[in-house]
This record gives structure tokens, C-alpha cells and sequence, in this order.
């Protein structure tokens, strides 16, 4: 299998990477992995803290595979294809720990939707960001719920609307996706570490109350999640959908 997930923990800090060769896209195995690792080391006593980044330095994440998404022919499929993201959203919501996110680069669809689901996200100046759903027909129905969160209505809005422009660093650190922006990979790298120590030496029972706190009135996310990948596996089987992506095959 392309790309992979890989965990660590030291003096308290679980670290999970993820990769994949095409730009950090993940398929729907990866994404389940994901998932999985991050519930574990929210269950692992050993840890205090959890930091998710990805390998390389262009892109954080460029969202779901496409070409997992062009094979989709029944809507059940495109459920479970969808539902994918669903899983690592609710996965750091439920977390019992703080998820720092590290954005070494640029962040679209789902990537955003991990930026934005993330506690505490640090990323470089390069790491613009997309919401590109609706030029292939569908919508961000499954990361809505997170970005709209963190950024507010307006700004998710726009962001939606606006699927083709690529929005700066510093406008998402405005609209309170990210909490800094650094200018180099190395300075961001020294204020994750810095900040993940910090919190490796704070009260865990306190992170877990504030994190209960923090996402207060998001308990019905567990459905409301796949529900709206419901949404978006009924629309990439249309036809307008279908030519959509036919369109976006031919330009890349």
C-alpha cells in the first residue's frame, strides 16, 4: 500500500505522522488508520499530549483521494469514502487529550478540515489553504462542521464559495484556524516542541476537562458527521458531479 501512519511516544508526547506519495491525499484505508492511532493514543496513559503532522514540506494534506473518488459507482461506497474524514475528526474531538497540529504546507479539503478540528494548530507561512469541493461538483460537507467551528459562518462561507483561490496563512491565522505562523519550518517545529513539553508537564485531568469544554454541544457529531458524508456520496454519483471530475482529470 502507498503512504503510511506512523506513531512514537516520548516523555509523554504521542507523535503521529502521516504520509501519502500524491501530496498527502489519503485514501479511505489511511484515514481509518489514522483514526485508529489517534484513539489509541488518546487512550494510552503514557500520554499527555498528542502531535499529528505529516511528512514532506509542500503540503499538509491535500484531502481525500481523488482517484479513490473517481471510482466510486454506488452510494454506499461514496457513504464509507466520505465517512473517512468523519472518522480522524471525531477521533481528536473525542480525544481526552489536547491535538497540536503541525502545517508544514499547504492544507485543502480535508487537510483544512484536520487543521481546523485540531486544538492547537501551528503552521509555516506557505501553508494556504482551499476548500476546493464545489469546483468537482460536491461540497465540504464533512469537514463544514469543524472549520465553520473554529473560523466562524462568514468565513466558512466564503471559503466554500470561493473554491478555486487559495487563501493565505495569514488569513487563516486571522480567522483563527491557526493559532501561529512561522516563517521557517525550523521555528514552527521549535514552538511545537516547545509547547508540546509544556503540556506533557501539565495536569492531565485538567486537559480533559477543558478539553470536554472546549467542544461542549458537538456530542452529535458522531452521526451528524456521516450523515453528511451520506450527502456527498449521493452527489458524486450525479451526472453533473460525474463530468465535473471528468474535467478536473483532464486539466491536471
Amino acid at each position: 500500500m502507498e503512504g503510511h501512519i506512523k506513531s512514537s511516544i516520548s516523555g509523554g508526547i504521542a507523535t503521529i505522522t502521516f504520509f501519502h506519495p500524491q501530496s498527502n491525499s489519503m485514501p479511505g484505508i489511511l484515514l481509518r488508520q489514522l483514526a485508529e492511532e489517534i484513539t489509541n493514543a488518546g487512550n494510552d496513559t503514557n500520554v499527555k499530549v498528542i502531535v499529528l503532522k505529516s511528512e514532506g514540506e509542500k503540503t499538509f494534506c491535500s484531502g481525500a483521494s481523488f482517484d479513490e473518488l473517481i471510482s466510486i459507482k454506488d452510494l454506499e461506497t461514496g457513504k464509507k469514502f466520505f465517512s473517512g474524514f468523519a472518522l480522524v475528526i471525531n477521533a481528536i474531538r473525542t480525544a481526552p487529550k489536547f491535538v497540536i497540529a503541525r502545517v508544514q504546507g499547504k492544507a485543502v479539503g480535508g487537510g483544512v478540515g484536520i487543521a481546523c478540528t485540531a486544538d492547537y494548530t501551528l503552521a509555516v507561512d506557505s501553508a494556504s489553504v482551499k476548500l476546493s469541493e464545489l469546483a468537482v461538483g460536491i461540497g465540504p460537507f464533512v469537514v463544514g462542521p469543524p472549520v465553520e467551528r473554529k473560523i466562524g459562518t462568514a468565513a466558512f462561507t466564503a471559503l466554500t464559495i470561493n473554491a478555486t483561490e487559495w487563501q493565505t496563512a495569514d488569513w487563516a491565522k486571522e480567522k483563527g484556524m491557526y493559532a501561529s505562523v512561522f516563517n521557517t519550518i525550523e521555528e514552527m517545529d521549535k514552538a511545537v516542541a516547545e509547547l508540546a513539553d509544556k503540556l506533557s508537564k501539565s495536569n492531565p485531568e485538567a486537559m480533559e476537562m477543558l478539553k470536554k469544554v472546549f467542544w461542549k454541544g458537538t456530542e452529535n457529531w458522531d452521526t451528524l458527521l456521516i450523515e453528511r458524508a451520506e450527502m456527498s456520496g449521493k452527489l458524486v454519483l450525479s451526472e453533473f458531479t460525474i463530468n465535473a471530475i471528468n474535467k478536473f482529470k483532464t486539466k491536471s
